[in-house]
């Protein structure tokens, strides 16, 4: 039944975001079938979780910030939707622990690495939390770009851009105690594929507005 609901939404949105927006995506080729992923994102609404699952195959797990649950009817909403709260600057394991449950059962996960909404629409630095899933998982992670104008408003033209799958063996040697050095140069090479998939697209506007 919740199967059921889940995708009922997900086609709700779809729907949603194709009459509100200028709405596509690119790089679905990118990610291979019947394998769940860890898929990080740039963050400037609060729309971007919708945004990057509803066209992706399979369920999602999504952190979100605690705020997001005081509302007792929209904490319900997104709760339904595989969104479970994290407290921000605290160091909290079991946020980790319930991301490696939830891909251990067949769920995709989704996080936001620069831990708050871009103001600028510029991509920031990251944290390693998504690293450090992905060390302990072994799952392969999915930069993703979501792209748009200044502002995100009626018939916007948003582009949500999917990257190539990262494979932490390329980086960590030992999953069990996984290397901070190691770890670091992992979050960087999804913060700089999240970055060139956002700033691409700004260059080709530049370069069609000369």
């Amino acid at each position: 039944m919740y199967r059921v609901y889940y995708f009922f939404v997900k086609l709700i949105m779809n729907i949603f975001f194709t009459i509100s927006f200028r709405f596509k995506v690119e790089g679905m080729k990118n990610i291979p079938k019947n394998e769940n992923f860890i898929y990080v994102s740039n963050h400037r609404t609060n729309a971007d979780p919708p945004l990057v699952l509803c066209r992706c195959r399979g369920i999602f797990s999504i952190m979100a910030k605690e705020e997001l649950f005081r509302n007792k009817l929209f904490a319900k909403l997104i709760h339904s939707l595989g969104a479970y709260p994290v407290s921000r600057g605290k160091g909290d394991t079991t946020v980790i622990d319930t991301a490696l449950e939830r891909l251990e059962k067949g769920s995709n996960f989704l996080i936001f690495p620069e831990g708050t909404r871009s103001k600028d629409g510029k991509v920031h630095r990251g944290h390693s939390g998504a690293a450090v899933i992905s060390a302990r998982s072994g799952k392969r992670i999915i930069p993703v770009g979501v792209v748009f104008g200044d502002k995100l408003k009626f018939r916007t033209k948003v582009i949500v851009k999917y990257g190539k799958p990262i494979d932490p063996s390329e980086y960590i040697d030992d999953f069990t105690n996984p290397n901070p050095r190691q770890l670091v140069k992992l979050k960087n090479r999804y913060m700089d594929e999240i970055k060139l998939l956002v700033e691409g697209e700004s260059e080709n506007k530049e370069s069609k507005n000369e």
